[in-house]
């Protein structure tokens, strides 16, 4: 199927590769704003999921660029991490937050 579309050499279809490559570049600058700013560790999370899935969306285009299908295994060898990541990150906050809550809690029976 690659190779099909490799071997159409259409104007419009370097015009979709080429747009397609500013627009994540974009999206990947304002993800790495958003982990660098972000202002709770949820958005940053968030943001580095966003980045995964981005750099996921990157081997696929370069897939259909070059026309090589060794770019598609990478881009779900990639995903699969990146969901195994995502699930690590979301525990983890999901265990600090009790920590968190139980330590305000704390707080505010100790203030009394």
């Amino acid at each position: 199927m690659l190779e099909l579309i490799n071997a159409v050499d259409s104007p419009l279809l370097n015009l979709a590769i080429n747009l397609s490559s500013w627009l994540l570049l974009l999206a990947l600058v304002l993800c790495f704003f958003r982990l660098a700013r972000g202002p709770t560790l949820a958005d940053r999370v968030v943001a580095l999921d966003v980045l995964n899935i981005l750099a996921v969306a990157y081997c696929a285009l370069l897939a259909v660029a070059s026309g090589r299908a060794v770019y598609l295994d990478v881009a779900i060898a990639l995903a699969l991490v990146a969901f195994l990541v995502t699930v690590a990150f979301a525990r983890f906050i999901e265990r600090g937050g009790a920590r968190a809550e139980r330590g305000e809690e704390a707080q505010e029976h100790g203030d009394r």
